[in-house]
């Protein structure tokens, strides 16, 4: 079991920044790969970007590659999501979530068991 609570959502202007954090828990945290999807309102879940727990490689959606930056602690089981340059196109709920699994693309909601609350991100123009 994993679980996992977000923070660091907000509003910001076009252009500014922000750090999301989800702290992962639980017997299976450490060896997690993770990732952050969002989601708009009646729209599926998007990928975002995600790290795997063994050495760390990432990859990122192309409309966020180059602004956003995915990262873990390990040994704090902690992950973030440093965006830069926002858009307003960036606003969504942000969805931290973990898998110990490896038999669905990285970028499918379906690889993943555990997943946080979410956390609002809004973007004004």
């Amino acid at each position: 079991q994993v679980r996992l609570v977000e923070s660091g959502g907000g509003l910001v202007q076009a252009g500014g920044s922000l750090r999301l954090s989800c702290a992962a828990s639980g017997r299976a945290a450490s060896h997690s790969d993770m990732a952050w999807f969002r989601q708009v309102p009646g729209k599926g879940r998007e990928f975002v970007a995600d790290v795997t727990w063994n050495d760390g490689s990432t990859n990122y959606v192309d409309s966020v590659n180059g602004r956003f930056t995915i990262s873990r602690e390990n040994g704090k089981n902690v992950m973030y999501l440093q965006m830069n340059n926002l858009r307003p196109e960036d606003t969504a709920v942000y969805y931290c979530a973990a898998t110990t699994r490896a038999n669905s693309p990285y970028y499918t909601p379906d690889l993943y068991d555990y997943w946080g609350q979410g956390t609002q991100v809004t973007v004004s123009s």
